[in-house]
């Protein structure tokens, strides 16, 4: 919901220094990888219950996020590098939750579960549109040029960040904080279903 907004602020940022860091031959990839490698460190620093030290980092690898897409418009797209972005980027997402039900199994681990879930099936849906999307040759630059189809949501990635903050500076308000956005997530992912029924209701 958010995401909109905040590019709108941060994406010419972005895209000049993104554009330096191509001149100076950059690999988009590589700060994909980065980015990720981040995120996991965070995630560490989560299930060692350095909440305040991962809040840095996940804010390190989100900043890596925003460049590599930067990057790749300045040196040339990729299918490959749009590929491992949602991979990795998914991959972090699953990661912090998990880390926070290391930290306190018995606190977080419900919760967390839940969490989970409800990123599962969000995810699903997410890349399920994007195909029938692909399939019907739809496109969209609401969210920017993407390497795929983005819909739109409640829970977006401005608010999974924002929760993840959230969480790790009021750690024992994760459970609670969990189950709010979960439950965000999944009707995130109830819209997308009913704008998917509204879309591809007719044969192609």
């Amino acid at each position: 919901m958010l995401d909109g907004a905040v590019r709108r602020r941060l994406d010419p940022v972005l895209d000049r220094l993104g554009a330096a860091l191509a001149k100076r031959g950059a690999n988009p990839d590589a700060i994909t990888i980065l980015g990720f490698g981040l995120g996991l460190a965070a995630a560490a620093l989560v299930g060692f219950r350095f909440y305040s030290s991962a809040a840095g980092l996940i804010l390190l690898s989100r900043l890596c996020d925003g460049l590599d897409g930067a990057v790749a418009r300045a040196s040339g797209k990729t299918d490959f590098g749009g590929f491992l972005d949602i991979v990795l980027d998914f991959a972090f997402y699953g990661a912090i939750p998990l880390a926070f039900i290391i930290a306190d199994p018995a606190a977080n681990g419900l919760a967390g579960g839940f969490l989970l879930f409800a990123f599962y099936v969000n995810g699903a849906s997410f890349l399920a549109y994007a195909v029938m999307a692909e399939k019907r040759a739809l496109t969209t630059e609401v969210r920017g040029a993407k390497s795929l189809y983005f819909t739109t949501g409640l829970a977006e990635a401005t608010e999974t960040i924002a929760f993840f903050l959230a969480a790790c500076l009021f750690p024992a308000w994760f459970p609670l904080m969990a189950v709010i956005f979960a439950v965000v997530c999944l009707y995130t992912a109830l819209s997308r279903i009913v704008l998917a029924r509204l879309t591809f209701r007719n044969p192609q």
